[in-house]
């Protein structure tokens, strides 16, 4: 069975990248409150952005901000005439209506094609880049050279980021098509060839629950905090990451690929950010 790189992949997109010229706007991105995986998440993006030599400027707003108030900084950022993409980082605090306030992101400055216009752009085909979740499946199938109009595809979870975008990109790209929402029975998932998941529950996924031969992509993202004792009976606390599928079991060698938690997705996402703010500066 095969591993999925997304380090790997990652690095490919991103050598291709510093052939070209480096955008001479900023990429802003927008933080709302104090969520540390949140601004974990942005500081990768900043990594990666340097790497690049992207200027990348990251801008804190408070959490007490409402709808009006958050959607009116978000849209004086982002109209700013230096700046050359927007990422605003989810989950917002649940008070705010997510819809209302993306939508003061400039389609032609939404990198990561949250907007209403930038959706409607990206499902009828007008758009010039792709929801980076959707590029990175792309990127993945297009890696392993992945007969898709063959198979049969389930997307576990129909969740805003994730499985809404990849599952209208698919549609008629594969032979069927099933979405597993909540309360679905997983068991069904037997039947298929590539399950895409990004429920953001650990384990959910057992490799005893597929068919022999099946892939895997993994957008689950789940932090557990395991307490252990070392030396000394000194207390301490360790951060693991876990995705939605469970990678242990006698069963795993019977599957044809899977991308693992982490170094999987998350590399080709944040590669695949960067790609989508090269080109909508018009440099690819």
């Amino acid at each position: 069975m095969l591993q999925i790189s997304g380090t790997e992949i990652a690095q490919r997109i991103l050598d291709a990248l510093k052939q070209k010229p480096v955008p001479k706007k900023i990429l802003a991105a927008i933080l709302v409150g104090e969520d540390p995986s949140s601004l974990s998440f942005l500081k990768q993006k900043e990594r990666v952005a340097k790497e690049l030599g992207v200027d990348f400027r990251l801008y804190k707003l408070t959490a007490g901000l409402k709808n009006d108030g958050l959607r009116k900084e978000i849209g004086k950022i982002a109209r700013l005439s230096r700046v050359g993409g927007v990422i605003v980082q989810l989950p917002l605090p649940e008070s705010i209506n997510r819809r209302y306030v993306l939508n003061a992101i400039p389609i032609e400055k939404d990198v990561d094609v949250l907007s209403e216009k930038a959706q409607e752009a990206f499902r009828t085909g007008k758009s010039k880049i792709l929801p980076p979740v959707v590029g990175v499946v792309e990127e993945i199938l297009g890696s392993m050279n992945y007969e898709l109009r063959s198979m049969k595809v389930a997307v576990v979870g129909a969740g805003f980021l994730v499985g809404k975008p990849i599952a209208e990109w698919l549609a008629d790209k594969c032979k069927e098509l099933l979405i597993f929402d909540e309360g679905s029975d997983l068991t069904e998932l037997k039947n298929y060839d590539l399950i895409i998941s990004g429920v953001g529950k650990a384990g959910i996924i057992k490799p005893g629950m597929l068919k022999e031969g099946a892939g895997v992509i993994d957008f689950g993202y789940s932090i557990e905090h395991e307490t252990y004792n070392m030396k000394h009976e000194t207390e301490n606390v360790k951060k693991k990451i876990y995705g939605d599928f469970n990678v242990s079991g006698s069963m795993l060698h019977d599957l044809g690929f899977y991308t693992p938690t982490p170094g999987g997705t998350g590399p080709i996402l944040v590669s695949k950010l960067m790609e989508n703010f090269y080109r909508v500066n018009s440099i690819l």
